[in-house]
């Protein structure tokens, strides 16, 4: 064979590899942005629906001068129990989507998010479950829902305490309730930060998303949180308080 030819055979060779590499990049950056999107997507579609919900709590809390206590696994999308009082699942329960006549439920009654994970509901027992109490927040001082007993959300779990933020920097102290998604790691932790989120106390954690590796571990929980004023000022218009 020619020398000739041999370079040709090799610069081919060589085209055809460079080609392969090109491909192979750009089908990696097209799925790595691609993804980045799709998540940016289904992240607002989520803090929309969690926005129709906060409207929804104000507007139950107008017409029955209370909030409602979060739906459990069995409930099918209602309030447990019914009528509120002393809620079973104060904090680690559901949204009870039927009960606010939420659209958009599955087939069991429940809001999901867009990874297909049931959206959660805590909600406060200060002043005796004052809240969920019918008439209780017409009969309690909005003092009650103050710091004391109210729901707290936090930058962090580093520090934290089943009642306070402890050392992490405070967003609320006083939330009436918080609406939550597990985002797309729905079902598992990824981290102490997300754990902080699934064990039964008043304390939340929330921040932008973050990975594996780090301090805290995987973050992407979403989460949204209706303040005092806000409930006041509905009940306030609707006449159920002075």
């Amino acid at each position: 064979m020619k020398r000739g030819a041999t370079r040709r055979q090799r610069g081919a060779a060589l085209l055809m590899m460079l080609l392969v590499v090109g491909v192979l990049g750009a089908y990696y950056t097209v799925r790595t942005f691609g993804s980045a999107r799709q998540q940016v997507s289904q992240e607002k579609s989520v803090l929309a629906a969690m926005v129709e919900a906060k409207d929804a709590l104000l507007g139950f809390a107008a017409a029955n001068g209370r909030l409602p206590c979060p739906a459990t696994a069995a409930s099918a999308g209602v309030e447990s129990p019914l009528g509120g009082g002393v809620c079973t699942l104060p904090y680690t329960g559901f949204l009870p989507a039927t009960t606010l006549g939420l659209s958009g439920v599955d087939a069991n009654g429940f809001l999901v998010d867009a990874w297909a994970g049931r959206i959660r509901y805590a909600v406060t027992t200060a002043s005796g479950n004052a809240a969920t109490t019918t008439n209780g927040i017409q009969a309690a001082t909005t003092a009650v829902f103050g710091p004391a007993a109210s729901l707290r959300v936090c930058v962090s779990a580093t520090g934290i305490t089943a009642t306070t933020c402890g050392t992490a920097t405070a967003i609320t102290t006083n939330a009436v309730a918080v609406i939550l998604s597990s985002g797309s790691n729905a079902g598992t932790v990824g981290g102490v930060d997300e754990a902080a989120n699934q064990n039964a106390d008043q304390v939340f954690v929330s921040h932008p998303r973050t990975e594996s590796a780090a301090a805290n571990g995987e973050f992407d929980d979403l989460l949204s949180w209706l303040p005092p004023n806000l409930l006041f000022a509905r009940m306030t218009q609707a006449g159920r308080l002075p």
